[in-house]
């Protein structure tokens, strides 16, 4: 029995997203791994190569993310993933057989690299996939299997940690873990299919054909819905066409595409302007500072994946029928909150005279909140909205440079917060506070929603969308368009062949 084609997309993008898993692996990985008594004892790391395992890895993640752009406009989606599950198996190996920091920091950044390439491309080629209605839904596996992978490594992490004490293994087998999905994934990516706006736009159109057809009407090329999202991308890659290819410049050519850049990158800095990356790389610093030892800092952490992990599958499950703006506002208002309560504590119980147990719960569970509150809304619609914002013409670019600046500034917080947590203690909490609540204001005031429109219809949408949000309500239903065509292809013309093999015999013909 053939399966539902959205189960089926929500399938292949679930697979696809295993790239991310590397991404969440590693970067909570690390935090066990700078903290393990045999890395410091072998290792011998000053406070700054310390803080520099964590930012070369953001900061390789900064340059693969922009040669993804070129590279899947290039080799298309699913070969750009490829390529980066390559790079990650060489820095994963790196890593876990490293003989001094320097191996260990270039392991670190060529891991970083592959991982700008897999974070940039993974929601684009999900987002190209996959019916309009599911778009959310599939396209936040990003940070679902970010959660996943974090799960899986904050556990190793633990008990590699507890169990392996004294030996190198401590810190190896962490490491060295992380290739085994990647491994996978890269043998996989043969079988999964290409996105058939990419094939559309390099001229493969009965390509792009046979594989929408594979992937919305179980390979019925006469299906009304699958003709209608078939001519929507034909009539947009044949404007695009009669354009110059844009260039980096030219994302900021007219005011509705500078305006989608500018938002896209705001949101990206403001994921990490929440202190999400400050707790994640650096939580044994952070939690000393409420007395906590490093052990007891592990399994809290590991307990934390387990609820970002379920507020991630939430996410996943209602992100379609909540929307994006309002989760994005109230998600930022509510961190604000669990930042205040924890600056509090931290001000009112320092380490030095922390013997308050209550008080140590308070942060925990402060901590725990702000987890919970990140990944449901603001970690997930950090990959969606670029995914579902931008022309075919101008996405690999725009997403590419939005995921520049998510590591960048993930890159500035690696580099940063363990200094800042020494010299200004409970202090740098503040920039938090003030962040998230700066957070929510701006997208109240600026960031439409952008749920249900169409990919090739996103122009006209950020067109018509004022500036000054609140209170906006677009003319026209854009997501019944393509209901609207549909009716028009049942009622009018037939499309000409029947069934897919009939199409893949023409292929062959043509090529």
């Amino acid at each position: 029995m053939a399966l539902n084609p959205k189960l089926y997309q929500f399938l292949i993008c679930c697979f696809a997203s295993i790239g991310s898993f590397a991404y969440g692996y590693d970067l909570s990985v690390i935090a066990q791994v700078v903290a393990s008594e045999s890395f410091v004892s072998s290792m011998h790391p000053t406070t700054n190569e310390s803080s520099a395992v964590v930012s070369l890895f953001t900061g390789g993640a900064f340059f693969g993310s922009f040669f993804a752009g070129y590279l899947s406009d290039y080799i298309g989606r699913k070969y750009t993933i490829s390529v980066g599950c390559l790079v990650f198996i060489l820095g994963g190996i790196l890593q876990a057989a490293c003989t001094n920091i320097g191996m260990l920091l270039a392991g670190r950044f060529i891991a970083g690299v592959a991982v700008g390439k897999l974070c940039m491309i993974i929601p684009l080629f999900q987002a190209e996939l996959c019916h309009p209605s599911i778009r959310g839904t599939v396209t936040s596996l990003q940070q679902f299997f970010l959660g996943i992978g974090a799960l899986a490594s904050s556990w190793i992490a633990y008990g590699s940690y507890i169990g392996l004490a004294g030996s190198e293994k401590q810190f190896r087998v962490p490491l060295g873990l992380q290739v085994v999905p990647i491994g996978l994934l890269f043998f996989a990516t043969y079988f999964l299919p290409e996105s058939p706006r990419w094939l559309a736009a390099h001229g493969k159109q009965d390509k792009a054909l046979i594989t929408l057809a594979n992937l919305h009407s179980n390979g019925n090329v006469q299906d009304s819905e699958c003709r209608a999202q078939y001519e929507e991308i034909i009539e947009e890659v044949e404007f695009e066409k009669l354009n110059p290819t844009l260039s980096w410049i030219g994302l900021f050519s007219t005011k509705d595409r500078a305006r989608r850049v500018v938002l896209c990158c705001a949101l990206q800095a403001s994921v990490q302007l929440t202190g999400v990356s400050s707790i994640q790389y650096f939580s044994p610093t952070i939690f000393a500072n409420m007395g906590l030892s490093t052990g007891r800092t592990l399994l809290y952490q590991s307990i934390n994946s387990i609820i970002a992990l379920i507020a991630q599958a939430l996410c996943v499950l209602t992100i379609d029928k909540t929307g994006r703006r309002w989760v994005l506002i109230s998600c930022n208002a509510l961190s604000c909150l669990c930042f205040i309560v924890a600056t509090i504590l931290l001000a009112t119980f320092p380490a030095a005279t922390t013997t308050s147990r209550p008080a140590q719960i308070g942060f925990i569970a402060s901590t725990w909140i702000y987890n919970f509150v990140f990944s449901y809304g603001i970690g997930p619609l950090s990959w969606v909205i670029p995914s579902e914002s931008f022309n075919l013409q101008m996405r690999a670019k725009g997403i590419s440079l939005a995921t520049m600046v998510s590591f960048a500034f993930n890159t500035m917080f690696g580099q940063v917060t363990t200094v800042a947590m020494e010299q200004v203690g409970y202090k740098f909490y503040f920039t938090f506070c003030v962040c998230c609540a700066s957070n929510a204001v701006f997208f109240w005031a600026f960031m439409p929603e952008t749920r249900r429109v169409p990919l090739e219809l996103s122009d006209e949408y950020w067109r018509e969308a004022p500036y000054f949000i609140p209170g906006w309500r677009p003319t026209r239903n854009y997501d019944e368009d393509l209901k609207e065509k549909i009716e028009l292809l049942e009622t009018g013309r037939n499309f000409e062949g029947g069934s897919v093999d009939d199409f893949k015999v023409d292929v062959e013909h043509n090529e």
